[in-house]
């Protein structure tokens, strides 16, 4: 007899399993396929920040960052293990792009949507800034954001689904599926090795949380699926075996203005992130030597005590994929917002989630569930998402 779900999820990255727990909590039964493991791709390679986006008041995106900074309160809440509010610093100097009258405006706006106060350190405090450089320093503002472990994270909520009832399946790939008037056909193999077996399975609704595998994805479903629009833009870092730097340092990258930051990462440095479009497949994505060089030569610009970094220093060098829409803009000018697209604009049989922040996970799962409504049939609910705690265990 085929196995009958409500949901069926492709990937369990922080997206689908942010959609798994609202499924589950919501009352209805869900199958997550998960082809390598959780948070295996970009749900584990970003700068590791539950933040508003400060960075994105510059280009307008106020929703955005209002609604950022709702849910970064909330995970504060129900994540305590997980999220922690951290101080960030954000330094001025004669030739920065942003003048402090500017990051002052950006800041109360922050402050006003939902942010921390801040402050401007006294100069006497700037000696504590782990070896900032001091030269044309003109002021540091200080404000606080969340950080966090994205992978540690992505498998605490994908947990949480599971515990109100979803099934996860990995390693699982899927394989091809059928959209029908009333539900879907889900072919998917388990398992990796000679004994995989093929599967199939029925939905009421399809989700695609395959990132930047999406449009891929879109090729093995019936009808035809127009390809998404679409841009891969990969966010390089850089894990230093240096020591921890007692905060987060926001700063403008002497060579195009970027926002790059710096960041303690259990014990050690984090430095990241550029902004690159990817060409090819995903699972080719790189850090390139260029973005290497950019990123240690914004380091040794505002820490030059640090000397040259070596390559022994290294200890990873990883880039995420972020989905961006596709335009003729530099990719920091393009919108945040996560990309939602049905197969058809009423009572879609399949979704199709791409890009978002790893900070609205919860509230990109609920808009899933509202434009999946008149698809899904009734249901009791189990739980609110806005109330499940998260934990490390």
């Amino acid at each position: 007899m085929t196995q009958y779900y409500d949901f069926v999820i492709i990937g369990a990255g922080i997206q689908g399993a942010g959609v798994a727990q609202a499924a589950a909590a919501a009352g209805y039964s869900v199958l997550v396929l998960e082809r390598t493991a959780i948070a295996a791709a970009t749900s584990s390679q970003s700068s590791k920040l539950i933040h508003g986006g400060l960075r994105y008041l510059e280009t307008g995106q106020l929703r955005l960052v209002r609604e950022s900074l709702r849910e970064r309160t909330l995970l504060l809440k129900l994540a305590p293990e997980l999220v922690k509010l951290v101080p960030f610093y954000l330094p001025v100097y004669r030739q920065s792009r942003r003048q402090g009258w500017q990051l002052r405006v950006g800041l109360s706006l922050y402050r006003i949507l939902g942010g921390a106060r801040f402050r401007t350190l006294r100069s006497s405090e700037w000696e504590q800034l782990d070896g900032l450089t001091t030269k044309n320093l003109v002021s540091v503002f200080r404000y606080f954001d969340g950080q966090t472990d994205d992978a540690l994270l992505t498998q605490a909520v994908m947990r949480s689904a599971e515990s109100l009832g979803a099934e996860l399946k990995v390693p699982a790939e899927f394989v091809a599926a059928q959209l029908e008037a009333d539900h879907c056909e889900v072919v998917y193999r388990e398992g990796n090795d000679s004994a995989a077996r093929q599967q199939t399975c029925r939905c009421a609704v399809l989700v695609n949380c395959a990132g930047p595998w999406a449009n891929r994805l879109l090729e093995k479903v019936q009808p035809k699926q127009v390809p998404f629009a679409v841009d891969l833009v990969q966010g390089s870092h850089l894990w230093l075996n240096l020591v921890a730097p007692s905060g987060c340092y926001y700063l403008e990258a002497p060579s195009d203005g970027r926002g790059v930051f710096v960041l303690p990462w259990y014990g050690e440095m984090l430095l990241g992130t550029t902004e690159t479009v990817h060409q090819g497949p995903p699972e080719q994505a790189h850090i390139l030597p260029t973005e290497t060089s950019y990123l240690l030569e914004t380091l040794a610009y505002y820490f030059p005590q640090l000397g040259d970094v070596s390559e022994q220093q290294i200890k990873q060098a990883y880039c995420g994929l972020r989905v961006l829409p596709r335009n003729d803009g530099r990719p920091f000018r393009r919108s945040r917002e996560v990309l939602i697209h049905g197969n058809r604009s009423r009572a879609p049989r399949m979704l199709s989630v791409m890009g978002g922040k790893l900070t609205t996970y919860r509230q990109t799962a609920q808009k899933v569930m509202r434009m999946l409504g008149p698809s899904l049939p009734a249901a009791q609910a189990q739980a609110d998402t806005a109330r499940l705690p998260l934990s490390l265990e």
